[in-house]
């Protein structure tokens, strides 16, 4: 075979499970052979122009890419790609010896590579659907701590870190991902923080990273649900909600959307439920 030709080779794609999603356009979750460590979710039918690039890592940086199925699927249905590190419904263990986790941080840097390789060829299914000027990392707990491990990345715009922050003392946790304190100050985008409160083992962390950021925005949202988050409840909960929400304002400059995070009246800042931090975010 010619090797000039390989790129003319159909890629196959697997669909997993059902649509979803109370977006204009109910996602799919799919496995795609170019892409064999990884997850994709994208909109079942494609709305008009390229959609940003969300980038997701697992709680305890788990190997099955449909961990956050519906928190996911949710997001994607409101005009989004979405590349979650593991393959759909398993993928390997980590090692017995704990010397490494079951996915790394850079199969981040991996997704945003092969998203700009997918948008750029022709004739792929992805041709000029994905808009890889606007990226966007994020994930739980363990895939959190991956997010952060890659964010100053240029090509990074925004950072969601739910449950989980950069352990206070350092190898405490059961993560091997490696991310210190110093990683902080090379943040470079806004940047997200939502805990499921005291309760939430990963809560004493994130308070501590927002209070060393100083130089970029960020939002730090507290909700009195736990570790687990929202992820169980329908279509992602809160945490699809207001992430989706978040991604709005940083990816598409949706000035209604910043609201919720914004000035001294912000929505969030106002609904009662929630225990909010502002830092270097702009007035309004």
């Amino acid at each position: 075979m010619c090797l000039a030709c390989i790129s003319l080779l159909p890629v196959f794609a697997q669909q997993v499970g059902a649509p979803s999603g109370t977006g204009p356009n109910p996602a799919i979750a799919e496995s795609r052979a170019e892409l064999p460590k990884h997850t994709v979710y994208r909109p079942l039918e494609w709305p008009s122009g390229a959609l940003p690039l969300y980038v997701w890592g697992n709680g305890g940086c788990s190997g099955n890419g449909l961990a956050h199925a519906a928190y996911l699927r949710q997001i994607a249905s409101q005009g989004y790609v979405i590349v979650a590190l593991g393959v759909a419904g398993g993928g390997a263990p980590a090692p017995a010896d704990g010397s490494s986790d079951p996915t790394q941080a850079s199969q981040m840097i991996e997704a945003i590579e092969w998203a700009e390789r997918e948008t750029a060829r022709d004739g792929g299914a992805f041709h000029r659907r994905i808009d890889v000027t606007r990226v966007a990392v994020g994930g739980h707990s363990c895939g959190g701590l991956q997010a952060l491990a890659v964010s100053n990345d240029p090509r990074i715009d925004t950072t969601l870190v739910l449950n989980s922050g950069i352990y206070n003392v350092p190898g405490s946790g059961r993560s091997r991902v490696q991310v210190e304190k110093s990683q902080l100050a090379r943040l470079h985008a806004p940047t997200l923080y939502l805990t499921g409160g005291p309760s939430d083992v990963a809560h004493p962390n994130a308070t501590d990273d927002v209070a060393r950021i100083d130089r970029v925005p960020v939002f730090f949202g507290s909700l009195p649900v736990g570790h687990g988050g929202t992820f169980s409840a329908p279509d992602g909960g809160e945490w699809a909600r207001v992430s989706a929400r978040w991604l709005d304002w940083q990816l598409k400059a949706d000035a209604d959307a910043g609201r919720d995070f914004s000035g001294n009246g912000c929505r969030l800042c106002t609904d009662t439920r929630w225990t909010v931090v502002q830092k270097q975010l702009p007035a309004r």
